[in-house]
């Protein structure tokens, strides 16, 4: 899978939001100094399929409370979600989803999907009257039921593009 480098972006912050040790990093992209990357520069990012090759794709909108799936260009699903409150914005930009973890609940609900930035993810609540707001802490929240059928339904990899 490639990278594309973002403005501020350094090597071993890619390495973290990948969850990809740097020296893998490193060794799959033998041309580049790790010293200096520069804005634009594709990075290949080892154990990821390219994102361009999956059928599926999600779409979330942050102001209109939404996430879309997407399978080979039609939409398939539309979940409502809630996003990141004052001072925890949800993140705009393109991710993939890197992982997928049951979780036993709590305030992340019974299942979490790691986004490719650091910290960030796609989850469950313990707190259903949440959805439709802007409430967590940037993550984009799901009703338990709604995560755990999308998580069955993505592979890794699965592009995500979340937009105001």
């Amino acid at each position: 899978m490639l990278h594309a480098v973002k403005r501020g972006e350094t090597l071993f912050q890619i390495s973290v939001d990948y969850r990809t040790p740097l020296s893998r990093i490193i060794r799959a992209n033998p041309s580049i100094n790790p010293n200096v990357i520069n804005v634009g520069q594709l990075i290949e990012i080892p154990g990821f399929p390219d994102p361009n090759t999956l059928p599926y794709r999600i779409v979330v909108s942050i102001n209109g409370r939404w996430l879309r799936l997407f399978h080979n260009g039609q939409q398939q699903k539309q979940y409502p979600i809630a996003v990141g409150r004052m001072l925890f914005d949800t993140p705009v930009g393109n991710y993939i989803i890197i992982n997928k973890a049951p979780n036993p609940g709590g305030p992340f609900g019974t299942m979490w999907m790691s986004l490719s930035k650091q910290s960030y993810g796609i989850h469950g609540t313990n707190d259903p009257s949440s959805i439709g707001k802007a409430v967590s802490r940037g993550c984009i929240r799901m009703y338990n039921k709604d995560v755990e059928e999308l998580s069955r339904i993505i592979p890794l990899g699965t592009p995500v593009n979340i937009h105001l």
